[in-house]
């Protein structure tokens, strides 16, 4: 274990924290005093995250920055907390998107300072929930998430805001719940087996269960995290709260909330029950692969830009899925890679659509055409996003989906061969929106006034499309980080492979197959 240096994580998690107090202090009508605080806490967190990567031993997969201190001793939770190449780039991605969708968020003017605070602690929420290294902590920040985003969606955001803040909540919180259950019952198994109750998830990984307890558990873990993914056919609840959402809970549930799914499989569902993994494989393949092709061909159907970009997420997570499932190197580095990815240029297409929405008041594809006559540097950063979107060379989409589909095609080809076709819809609905919304006559009225995007819009992009070009040239100071912290990951599944009953040959394992023969 890494010799720990005791606060660096405890600030990044907390600092946005410390930044939503500072603002109860602040009178509601200094609206700018209230956006620059957000914005100084949201800096200095990302700042400080930057001193995280620039400590983390790039060459190690175990545990680094680790922070642990008693919490609730009587229970075994203490206050847990760490970091590898699983979850650096994640924290580095909520940090950095912090201070942009809090300068995205200016034009917010009712209730300034209440959604500052709940961003702020939305912040805390996630990049906690990323580190945590205890299970009840891990599901404490994850229950922290959904109060702030619940209140995002449903104050500052559209007409139907109080359907799909209630729809979300109910929908993460039934999954949720069963993980509880399969918490304690991990932590209570363990102190039977151990005499220790620990909640400590690197103690937890020990812990040997046969096969049928693995099953339910792992079945409790992935209905959870299968729900926040959205993995089809869970995915019902996404389209609503991204179209209702303001633009700024748009871009973090679709580039870091939708993460903490794919997270929990890499992080706890698939280590702590590795047969059981093993044993849902084809299962969890195919809703994967069906989740590509129904994403692509629903999105391509859509009037609507940002039900569009929605649609789109719950394709491009579907790739994720892949990949990590395919249980080999380049399949996990391409799910890694692709949460980043899509973090970045799904998170840029709803500021894409929150910027052209607060000119014309409308979404629709329809309203739109001609647009670059009118706004060239607008469309042609549009098109940098909608050419990472769909995996262009030269840009970070490529290296995941490449890598994720080099996997699939190893562990599975016939279901690897279904989501190439994914990619091929994906570049069509992407590119047909693009045209109608872009090209083509400027013909009405209202879009011959618009503005072309100014400063602070383009503050808001540029570093987000600097990002997008170097991960797409050059990704290996991702990958090499991520490689140490997956490899033990796919030799514990590896492990489990010969002892693993087959669902589909009527529970008889490998092994007794293979003496059978």
């Amino acid at each position: 274990m890494i010799e720990p240096f005791v606060g660096d994580l405890s600030l990044v998690v907390f600092l946005p924290l410390l930044g939503a107090m500072v603002l109860l202090f602040i009178p509601r009508s200094m609206n700018r005093v209230l956006f620059t605080t957000a914005i100084l806490f949201t800096s200095l967190t990302f700042f400080w995250s930057l001193r995280v990567l620039w400590r983390f031993q790039s060459d190690s997969g175990e545990m680094q920055l680790v922070e642990r201190v008693s919490w609730i001793p009587a229970y075994g939770i203490d206050y847990f907390i760490g970091i590898d190449g699983l979850s650096l780039f994640l924290v580095l991605l909520t940090a950095f998107l912090g201070p942009i969708v809090i300068l995205a968020s200016w034009t917010i003017s009712e209730r300034v300072k209440e959604y500052l605070f709940f961003m702020l602690v939305l912040e805390t929420g996630m990049i906690g929930a990323f580190v945590a290294l205890d299970l009840f902590l891990f599901y404490v920040f994850w229950e922290v998430m959904l109060v702030p985003m619940y209140f995002i969606i449903g104050v500052w955001g559209g007409p139907r805001r109080i359907y799909a803040a209630l729809k979300f909540v109910l929908y993460t919180m039934s999954g949720s719940l069963l993980m509880l259950v399969a918490i304690i019952y991990l932590a209570a198994r363990n102190a039977q087996v151990t005499q220790v109750l620990s909640f400590d998830l690197l103690r937890l990984y020990n812990l040997h269960l046969p096969y049928e307890e693995q099953f339910w558990l792992f079945l409790a873990f992935a209905l959870s995290f299968a729900i926040k993914v959205p993995l089809f056919p869970f995915h019902t609840w996404l389209p609503d709260a991204h179209v209702e959402a303001p633009t700024a809970g748009s871009v973090l549930l679709a580039a870091i909330l939708l993460k903490m799914g794919t997270y929990g499989f890499l992080r706890f569902a698939i280590p702590l029950f590795p047969e059981a993994a093993l044993a849902v494989q084809p299962f969890i393949v195919a809703l994967a692969v069906i989740g590509i092709i129904y994403g692509a061909l629903v999105a391509m159907v859509q009037p609507d830009l940002k039900k569009l970009v929605a649609y789109s997420s719950v394709s491009h997570l579907g790739f994720v899925m892949l990949g990590l499932f395919a249980f080999n190197l380049q399949g996990m580095q391409g799910a890694l890679y692709q949460m980043l990815n899509h973090g970045l240029s799904t998170g840029a297409l709803f500021l894409i659509v929150g910027m052209i929405y607060e000119r014309r008041h409308t979404r629709m594809i329809d309203d739109f055409g001609g647009l670059w006559k009118q706004m060239p540097l607008f469309s042609a950063l549009f098109l940098v996003v909608t050419f990472s979107s769909i995996g262009l060379p030269g840009l970070n989409g490529f290296v995941g989906e490449f890598l994720i589909l080099l996997g699939a095609f190893q562990a599975t080809p016939f279901w690897a061969a279904g989501a190439a076709t994914g990619m091929i819809l994906g570049a069509i609905y992407m590119l047909w929106m693009f045209r109608r919304v872009n090209f083509g006559p400027l013909s009405r009225p209202e879009n011959q006034k618009l503005q072309d995007i100014g400063a602070r819009e383009i503050v808001i992009l540029a570093p987000i499309l600097a990002l997008i070009v170097f991960m797409g040239v050059y990704p290996r100071p991702f990958l090499s980080r991520m490689r140490f912290s997956a490899e033990p990951i796919i030799q514990r599944v590896e492990s489990k492979k010969e002892a693993t009953p087959l669902i589909f040959e009527g529970g008889r394992s490998r092994e007794s197959q293979s003496h059978g023969n």
